[in-house]
Parts: C-alpha cells; sequence; structure tokens
C-alpha cells in the first residue's frame, strides 16, 4: 500500500524519467532492522542523517553506505560548523516532510526553499545501484546512481561529496 507521500515521489520519478525498482517490507527504523529484508536487493544501502548546526539555521542530510560509522564532531568542522546535532522529528517533518524512520534524500522533493545541505559519502560513487526508503519506511526503491545524481540535479539543492 502507498501513501501519500510516497505517490507525489513515484509521480515526480515517473515525470523526470528516473526508473525505480519497489520492495515492501514491514516498517523499519533503523539500519539493523532493514538489513532482515535486504537479501533481494541489489545495490548499496545507505544511512541517512539529518543534523542541523548549533545555531540551527543550517541543516544537513548526511548519506553514507549502511554499515560506515560517522562521527559528527569532526565532520562538523570539516563544513565549518561548531557542532552537529540531530535534528528534531519537528524539523524533519519542517524541512524534508518525513517521520522519524523514513529518512530519505528522497524528501528533498519537500524542500521547496532549498535549505537543507546535502553531504554524500564519496564511496558511494563507486556503486551501480543504490537504495532509500521512499518518503515512508514500510518499503524501499532502488534507483541507479545516475538516476539518483539526476534526481539530486532536479531537485536543485547544494551536494557535496565527501570522505567519511
Amino acid at each position: 500500500m502507498t501513501t501519500a507521500a510516497e505517490e507525489k515521489l513515484h509521480l515526480v520519478l515517473k515525470d523526470w524519467g528516473i526508473d525505480y525498482v519497489r520492495l515492501s517490507h514491514p516498517p523499519v527504523y533503523t539500519v539493523e532492522e532493514a538489513e532482515k529484508h535486504w537479501s533481494s536487493v541489489e545495490g548499496a544501502h545507505c544511512k541517512n542523517i539529518f543534523v542541523r548546526n548549533k545555531k540551527g539555521n543550517r541543516h544537513y542530510l548526511i548519506i553514507v553506505k549502511a554499515d560506515k560509522k560517522v562521527d559528527l564532531t569532526p565532520l562538523s568542522k570539516r563544513m565549518g560548523q561548531s557542532r552537529f546535532s540531530f535534528a528534531s522529528p519537528e524539523r524533519l517533518l519542517r524541512y524534508l516532510g518525513l517521520e522519524p524512520g523514513s529518512v530519505s534524500p528522497f524528501g528533498l522533493i519537500n524542500d521547496e526553499g532549498k535549505e537543507v545541505r546535502v553531504l554524500i559519502d564519496r564511496d558511494l560513487k563507486s556503486v551501480e545501484k543504490i537504495n532509500f526508503h521512499p518518503n515512508i519506511n514500510t518499503a524501499t526503491l532502488t534507483v541507479t546512481f545516475t538516476g539518483f545524481e539526476k534526481f539530486l540535479e532536479k531537485t536543485g539543492h547544494s551536494v557535496q561529496f565527501i570522505d567519511v
């Protein structure tokens, strides 16, 4: 069953000519829970972390391979910020239109003000296919990395590839 949030994404992907494969699964809230459903899914699985700076006036979506550890302190320094902290559920809803457990770069379609900056681990550039929630946590979409780059370009968000 799809939700309005997922339907909106499907329409955007179709309009932008981005093909995908969808897998339904029970709700998952963590990488550990999601791993149970990934055995048949091709491509890189990702961890998506939505953070804000100390002042709360900058927001970042950090995308890394699911098995990677992210140390927010040095990363925030590299981005010229004093400190990153996890953004609240209210900020997640306000900026990406998402609920906790469904954080995904696909939520960028809801950030019309282009306020969220996207930081992507450089290691992901070498993958052929990549997987994200389609703005809900009961499914996973697989797209080619080229399709993902097209998606990011079409949203108009600031994207930076970094070493994590």
